[in-house]
C-alpha cells in the first residue's frame, strides 16, 4: 500500500528525473536482466497492489483502485477476471476510496482478495472461483484497512493484515468469522499504516510494518496460536509486501520509495532493484522458479504502472 501522502512531492520530483528502463541498468546480485513485462493504464486506475503466480508463470494482480483482479500471461496478455462491486459511497480509512489489496491463489484456482470500502456491506475477504463471480466470504471491520493476505493450504486458513488496526486476522478459507490472531505494538501504525505485507513461511507468519520499516516474524505455536512477535529486520522505510527467494529466510521486499531490497537471514539488507530498472512505487514481490515479479503501482510517481520481471540467479 502506498506510503504517507506527505512524501508525494519529493518522490514525484525524484521520479521525474528517472526514465523507465526495459533492460538491465541497476539490478544487483542475486537479480539480473530486469525488464518491464507489462504496462498498465494509469488513466484507468490500473495500479497493481499485490501479486501471486501460478505454475505456468501467469501472474494474478489486484488493481487496487480499479477494484479488479487481472491475469497477465507469460507473453504479457492481460485479462480482467473480476471487478468487485463499487460501494454506494466509499469511506475507506486513510484512502477515501475503495481499495483491493492482497491476493492469494488456491490449488484449485480460487483467488482470494482483501477489499476495503469503509462500508460494512463490502469490507472483508472475497473469493473468485474459476469462471465464477466474486463473493464475500468473511466480513471485516469497516473502520479498518484489510491489506496483506496469505493462504495456509494445509490448514485451509487465511491470514489478513489490517494496516489501520494493526492486527492480523485468521479465518477459514471456505468462509466464516474472522478472529484476531495476532496483535501488538510491533504491528500497529505510528502515523499512517502498520501491518502490511504478509506471508507464511517455515512455521511462522511473517509481516511488514510500513510505518516502522520492519519485517516481523510470528511463530505459529503447536496449538495454532500466535507466538511472540520478533523483529527480523529494520531500517526499511515504506516497506510494502515481500516474497521469500527459496533460500531459507532470505526474502525480497518492495519499498514505496522505488526500491526492492534483498533481506538476508541475519536481517541485513541491500537494494537490488531501483527506479533505474523501471520501478514506479513497487508494491509487492512474487518468486516463481528463477523469475522474480515486481508490480509497480505508481502511487507516488504518477507514471507508468507496470510489471517488472527479473532473473533470480541460483
Amino acid at each position: 500500500m502506498h506510503a504517507r501522502s506527505t512524501t508525494l512531492t519529493t518522490l514525484a520530483a525524484t521520479a521525474a528525473l528517472l526514465t523507465s528502463a526495459a533492460t538491465a541498468t541497476a539490478a544487483d546480485q542475486p537479480l539480473s536482466h530486469p525488464r518491464i513485462a507489462a504496462h498498465f493504464s494509469l488513466a484507468a486506475e490500473q495500479q497493481p497492489e499485490n501479486i501471486t503466480v501460478d505454475r505456468t508463470g501467469s501472474a494474478y494482480l489486484t488493481f487496487s483502485f480499479a477494484r479488479q483482479i487481472v491475469r497477465v500471461s507469460p507473453d504479457g496478455h492481460q485479462q480482467v477476471l473480476a471487478t468487485l462491486p463499487a460501494p454506494a459511497k466509499a469511506n475507506t480509512p486513510n484512502l477515501g476510496k475503495a481499495f483491493v489489496g492482497g491476493i492469494a491463489r488456491a490449488d484449485d484456482g480460487t483467488l482470494y482478495v482483501t477489499y476495503a470500502t469503509g462500508t460494512a456491506d463490502l469490507t472483508g475477504v472475497w473469493a473468485v472461483r474459476p469462471g465464477g463471480r466474486p463473493h464475500r466470504i468473511a466480513a471485516l471491520p469497516a473502520d479498518g484497512l484489510p491489506n496483506g493476505l496469505a493462504l495456509d493450504g494445509r490448514q485451509q486458513r487465511l491470514y489478513v493484515t489490517d494496516s489501520v488496526h494493526g492486527v492480523i486476522y485468521r479465518l477459514p478459507a471456505d468462509g466464516g468469522k474472522a478472529t484476531v490472531w495476532a496483535r501488538g505494538e510491533a504491528l500497529e501504525p505510528s502515523t499512517f499504516a502498520g501491518a502490511n505485507g504478509l506471508k507464511l513461511h517455515d512455521g511462522a507468519v511473517w509481516a511488514t510494518n510500513l510505518d516502522k520499516g520492519t519485517v516481523l516474524r510470528i511463530p505459529i505455536t503447536p496449538r495454532g496460536t500466535a507466538g511472540r512477535i520478533e523483529v527480523h529486520a529494520s531500517g526499511m522505510p515504506s516497506i510494502d509486501d515481500f516474497a521469500f527467494t527459496g533460500h531459507g529466510d532470505t526474502l525480497l521486499a518492495a519499498r514505496d520509495d522505488n526500491q526492492v531490497d534483498l533481506v538476508r537471514p541475519d536481517g541485513t539488507h541491500t537494494a537490488v532493484l531501483t527506479a533505474a530498472d523501471g520501478l514506479q512505487t513497487p508494491t509487492s514481490v512474487a518468486v516463481h522458479g528463477s523469475k522474480v515479479y515486481v508490480p509497480s503501482a505508481a502511487y507516488l510517481t504518477n507514471a507508468d504502472p507496470n510489471l517488472l520481471v527479473a532473473h533470480l540467479d541460483r
